[in-house]
């Protein structure tokens, strides 16, 4: 068995761990980085994102240097998101049980954050394609608190950090699978790893950097945190995410953190053949387009409110919600006048699931949906719209439907045919729970020790999220998290 010494080794080659990687080598740290998947594999749940990261700013004059260019900008409208805002989307979202000291630091530090990777050669834009809508003059109003995002999406996003490590000598091993921490004396001296083609060996380290992502990609561990139900939820990400280093530091003496009874999980496209890990498509079989619509069950029952707040602050609990649903399946349904408004990259996919009928009758033989229920549901939602309120889908309306469930705002009859119905399923992103750290990343024990020579960023980071999450702020957790660890590393 081999044995090798680096100044800092860094276990996970997404967003996260290349920020760490990046600050420990800015410093004139040796710097290793192991990735667990191949080449073909790497870059963790990042590489399957769309790039949002969520940051404060106060409009997009303070962040047009930040952006790649676009003619856009001058015809669009981008409201201040001030670090008030989003540390109060934070407890919004969770209840309240998020970690007031790293929602502090998440927040403070999101710009600055976004501004020191693409000091290192990354590029940013906004998303018009998925956070922006055209106002009556022609104007594209961004919603939701979320408009930045990485230049390619997760792909764009893992080239270029992985362009950016090699240019500041961080070395990248691929296929290397991290399984036990080495300890001594209380301390952290480095891990034992694996790779595919037999090999073994240890690697000696100052510090080690853990950014390995969740346990989503674990059905055993799914069950036994989330759920038995959650065995049969859809990996949206990489299946690599098993949980490894979440167990091999809590043998080590790491304290937990957070939630580990929810996770980050959506609307998934339930009928897609390929609709696990699938690096072609990667979240374009999300379905984040519901607010306009209504969704049912298989009993034809809507079961949750579709506008309760922006789509950015409510998808990553709704699949959670489907997964309760008989059968894990639900639909979404849009009629002629809310199809052309949902977004392209998702609802246009070829190969996307969808039903297509003239009737509500048809719509139900083909969803497989009870029609009487169907047709009922349909009938009493239009009855109920508040038809004075106008219409604003880039904004809180308040146009309502007093039904139970409600549906708070943007409330459009489903009345004109063509009638769609989208099959849709639980996915998992990934989990909430993780270890406990202190803002720089530094790792705990249960007495609230630091753990020497053991740091975290990303998901494996516990308390930052509880039952869902703000859209965006997983790779900004990375990017601001990650360098603070590798600042120490």
């Amino acid at each position: 068995m081999q044995t090798e010494k680096f100044d800092v080794v860094v276990v996970g080659g997404g967003n996260a761990g290349f920020s760490a990687a990046h600050a420990a080598a800015e410093r004139g740290r040796r710097v290793l980085l192991l990735e667990k998947g191949t080449p073909a594999e790497a870059g963790g749940n990042s590489y399957y994102t769309a790039g949002a990261f969520r940051i404060a700013h106060h409009g997009l004059d303070e962040l047009a240097d930040l952006l790649d260019g676009d003619d856009r900008h001058t015809a669009s409208v981008l409201n201040p998101y001030t670090a008030r805002d989003f540390t109060a989307d934070m407890a919004k979202v969770t209840g309240g049980h998020n970690d007031p000291a790293l929602t502090g630091v998440l927040v403070g530090d999101s710009q600055d954050a976004l501004r020191w990777l693409h000091g290192k050669g990354l590029r940013f834009r906004l998303m018009y394609e998925r956070q922006a809508y055209p106002d009556e003059q022609g104007r594209q109003v961004f919603w939701g608190g979320l408009a930045v995002g990485s230049t390619g999406g997760g792909t764009g996003l893992i080239e270029q950090h992985t362009a950016a490590a090699e240019r500041a000598g961080v070395e990248i091993r691929y296929g290397v699978r991290a399984q036990r921490l080495v300890l001594r004396a209380g301390a952290i001296e480095g891990l034992k790893w694996t790779d595919a083609t037999g090999g073994s060996g240890v690697l000696q380290a100052d510090s080690v950097v853990l950014a390995a992502g969740g346990f989503e990609a674990d059905a055993g561990l799914r069950a036994r945190h989330l759920g038995e139900s959650w065995r049969r939820a859809k990996v949206r990400g990489t299946p690599h995410n098993t949980g490894d280093m979440l167990t091999a530091a809590i043998e080590a003496g790491a304290a937990t953190h957070g939630d580990w009874n929810s996770c980050h999980s959506v609307a998934w496209d339930a009928w897609y053949p390929d609709n696990e890990g699938n690096r072609a498509v990667t979240n374009q079989l999300t379905r984040g387009g519901y607010p306009l619509g209504i969704v049912v069950n298989a009993r034809g029952e809507r079961f949750l409110d579709e506008g309760a707040d922006f789509r950015n602050l409510t998808y990553a609990k709704y699949g959670a919600e489907i997964l309760a649903q008989p059968g894990g399946v639900a639909f979404q349904l849009f009629d002629a006048s809310t199809r052309p408004r949902l977004r392209a990259e998702e609802y246009d996919l070829p190969g996307a699931s969808v039903v297509v009928a003239d009737t509500l009758e048809e719509l139900a033989a083909g969803t497989g949906v009870d029609p009487a229920s169907l047709n009922r549901t349909v009938t009493e939602f239009n009855a109920s719209i508040d038809r004075s309120a106008a219409l604003d889908i880039a904004a809180l309306d308040g146009r309502a439907a007093r039904v139970r469930p409600p549906k708070s705002n943007w409330a459009i009859p489903l009345e004109t045919p063509p009638y769609y119905g989208f099959p849709v399923t639980c996915g998992i992103t990934f989990t909430f729970g993780g270890l406990r750290a202190d803002t720089s990343g530094r790792v705990l024990d249960d007495e609230g020790a630091q753990l020497p020579g053991l740091l975290v960023c990303g998901e494996m980071l516990g308390g930052l999220f509880s039952g869902n999450y703000p859209g965006g702020t997983g790779l900004t957790s990375g990017a601001v998290f990650g360098r603070r660890a590798g600042a120490l590393a």
